[in-house]
């Protein structure tokens, strides 16, 4: 695959003088202040501080447990129950006595992978009835009861990392040290189940790749009976490290985490048996190699099934599904409580990569399999014994089993997900309604609905189909009013929304142009809801622009063939719907400007913004580039070997999809902003690239976030580099 050529500038664009910056010119652009709107964004947590989350429903329907914050600017998350048409406070942090000390280092790394950005109680877990939670605050374990007594602190022999009770509540387990440990409810008989061998060990919890990159981030699973656990060990020795320092605080010591490189050593992970009163763990014998399929010539085969995507316990006893190093292969194992043997329930093979399906396959309890496959249409569908899902309907999560009957998340339309029920009596039906995207949360006869719309966020409970109650929604109003004109542009058919200024009167003067996409794999921007995205772009159009946001290749909802487009190649087809988009777009609303095109993007979006002023400057006259991963060798296994394969074996394509070895051709001016603090995106991403465009000669600018990780939750920061971002982009273009 060769890389395409630049085409020519298109009629009104300007060529860059000596400087890199484009000559003034006059627009339309004017703009309103809306002063309180990057403090609002930051203070909010991008509108999410307020909002109900993490729901649990008891197996009666009778009681919804939830976390959320008092107000839309509170970032301390309560422990709520709804129950009879009414909420309650179980747990305010603020109340207790002793709120515990500093988070452990572990349990800050599972909120980062989670991007948890709130404090208090984030995230619980329940027994089986859902009677008792427990939580960790300040890594200290604490239980409340659903009964309206008092939340209650347990010691523990350490600080304490995700706990989680036995079915029936009269234990609970957590991680601490790396070891995991027991300790009964009323805080008696504290005792370790497994212990780390050597400091490179943990038991219970998740490796890095399995938690940034294929969601799974517990490490331990109770069995129903409570008479055992499964186990993950994660063995990092093999794993490269990296040091991640603060250099505003030179005299803290930087911080060791061990970070899997593309074509590099992963954690060894393997999954054990133990008994929850003690003994020796029984070793799951997992499979090392699947059998060899024929590849083309040249093509990466690495059968060893290094990764476990997914595990834990059902109505029939424990399963995992495993996943080989080059993620062609996945097999679905039963596991033998007893023994620790497996046996291969299912297997699916795919020549580019199979994609990992949340909730599928699913064990139902009569023993068969709902599955999903790929249909002519390049829809992934859903089986169900004989049963088929309807064509068109793209299956994005199988939610679980209530008997024969199941829920799951699917998509007709690429900008909305709805939910979807299956009953061997009724057959197929969508039970959503309404444009957006929904989820549900299903207890019994209950049913939680969150559902996220055009016009906000609503979540409701539904008894026997009918609406019976709603939980609130405590969420800040924006000081914008998201005005997006969804569109269908080019021969793809690319998902795009235009936000123009809600000022701006049609024949008043042409408008500067600044795309907004991520545009990269596992997110869409382009959904008939209102997100913090969409307000964003808003403010951005308020400030004088037309706003264009497009979903191209790569993007999940729009089937198979989308998504493996981008396989060898992580730039050249998302950067071409880019261009696209945008010159579709001007077709249709002759107010765009195209002599005056900027783009900004953080993470895949930063990759994209970057790559759009260095391969095509014709086009684009400035961008802002954050968290950008220029060097696509230092990126994580799994998630970039999917799309690019070993580096070593594919070398053409690494250099192809990196950005290091374009910074001789920057001619537009580029704002480089990255968190120093960044271990998911590490910081050296931008520094390799500034370095090479120094060497070339090539001006630009960085802007360093200092303590930051890849989510800015700074309240200055995440404020103050919204209004510079504006700046710079304004002043580029010369307006």
């Amino acid at each position: 695959m060769t890389e395409k050529q630049s085409s020519p500038a298109p009629h009104g664009a300007e060529r860059p003088d000596s400087t890199g910056t484009t000559p003034v010119r006059k627009s339309a652009a004017v703009s309103i202040a809306v002063p309180d709107f990057p403090r609002q964004f930051s203070r909010t947590h991008r509108f999410s501080l307020g909002v109900p989350r993490h729901f649990s429903v008891s197996p009666d329907g009778c009681r919804v447990l939830f976390v959320r914050s008092a107000g839309g600017e509170d970032p301390l998350s309560r422990l709520w129950l709804y129950e009879n048409g009414a909420e309650r406070m179980l747990v305010d942090p603020t109340a207790l006595q002793e709120q515990g000390g500093e988070l452990p280092a572990a349990e800050r790394t599972r909120r980062e992978r989670a991007r948890e950005t709130g404090s208090g109680v984030v995230s619980y877990t329940t027994d089986g009835e859902v009677r008792t939670a427990v939580f960790a605050l300040g890594g200290e374990l604490w239980t409340v009861g659903t009964d309206g007594g008092a939340p209650r602190r347990i010691a523990t022999a350490g600080p304490v990392v995700d706990p989680h009770p036995s079915p029936d509540g009269s234990r609970i387990a957590y991680v601490t040290g790396g070891a995991l440990r027991v300790v009964c409810i009323d805080g008696s008989d504290d005792r370790p189940l497994v212990v780390p061998e050597t400091p490179e060990v943990t038991y219970g919890l998740s490796d890095h790749a399995s938690a940034e990159s294929m969601g799974r981030s517990r490490g331990y699973w109770w069995s129903p009976d409570g008479e055992k656990l499964l186990v993950a060990r994660v063995d990092n020795s093999p794993v490269q490290r990296w040091y991640i320092s603060d250099p505003a605080d030179p005299g803290k010591p930087p911080a060791e985490i061990a970070y899997p490189l593309a074509g590099t050593a992963n954690a060894k992970v393997s999954l054990h048996l133990v008994p929850a009163q003690g003994g020796e763990p029984t070793v799951v014998l997992l499979p090392e190699s699947a059998p060899r399929d024929p590849h083309p010539a040249g093509e990466w085969t690495d059968t060893a099934f290094e990764y476990i995507p997914v595990a834990g316990w059902d109505g029939i006893g424990p399963f995992a599904q495993v996943q080989t190093r080059d993620q062609r292969t996945v097999q679905l194992l039963a596991i033998d409580a007893g023994t620790g043997a497996t046996e291969v329930l299912d297997r699916w093979h795919d020549p580019a990569w199979v994609e990992l399906v949340p909730g599928a396959p699913l064990r139902m309890p009569s023993g068969g399999l709902a599955r999903t496959f790929i249909a002519e249409d390049s829809l992934t569908g859903l089986r169900v014994g004989d049963a088929v899902s309807p064509a068109g309907v793209n299956v994005r999560e199988v939610l679980g089993a209530d008997g024969e009957r199941l829920h799951f998340l699917a998509n007709e339309d690429p900008t909305e997900v709805h939910v979807w029920r299956y009953d061997p009596l009724d057959g197929f039906t969508r039970i959503s309604r309404g444009a957006g995207v929904h989820q549900v949360h299903i207890g019994g006869d209950t049913l939680v609905s969150e559902s996220w719309t055009p016009s906000g966020r609503t979540v409701s409970v539904h008894s026997g189909g009918v609406e019976v109650g709603r939980i609130a929604v405590l969420a800040a109003e924006p000081s914008v009013t998201p005005r997006p004109v969804f569109l269908s542009l080019g021969k793809r058919e690319l998902r795009s929304q235009l936000f123009l200024p809600s000022w701006y009167e049609k024949g008043s003067g042409r408008l500067p142009v600044l795309l907004n996409p991520y545009a990269g794999a596992g997110f869409q921007l382009v959904v008939r809801a209102n997100g913090w995205w969409t307000y964003v772009s808003q403010w951005f159009a308020e400030q004088g622009f037309a706003v264009l946001v497009t979903d191209g290749r790569g993007t999940p909802g729009r089937g198979r063939e989308w998504e493996k487009a981008i396989r060898g190649d992580r730039l050249t087809p998302a950067l071409q719907d880019q261009l696209d988009a945008l010159h579709a777009a001007a077709e249709r609303f002759p107010e765009l400007d195209l002599g005056a095109v900027a783009i900004r993007g953080w993470s895949y979006g930063g990759y994209l913004a970057t790559g759009a002023v260095l391969r095509h400057p014709e086009v684009f006259h400035a961008a802002v580039a954050g968290g950008t991963p220029t060097d696509r060798r230092l990126y994580d296994t799994h998630w970039e070997e999917r799309f690019l394969g070993h580096p070593e074996v594919f070398a053409d394509a690494y250099r192809r999809s990196s950005l290091v070895p374009d910074a001789h051709r920057l001619s537009r001016p580029l704002l480089l902003v990255h968190g120093v603090a960044d271990d998911n995106v590490h910081v050296a991403h931008t520094l390799r690239l500034s370095a090479a465009l120094v060497a070339a000669g090539r001006p630009h600018s960085v802007l360093p976030l200092s303590g930051a990780t890849h989510l800015v939750t700074g309240t200055d920061q995440a404020s103050g580099l919204l209004v510079l971002e504006a700046e710079f982009l304004k002043r580029s273009l010369g307006l």
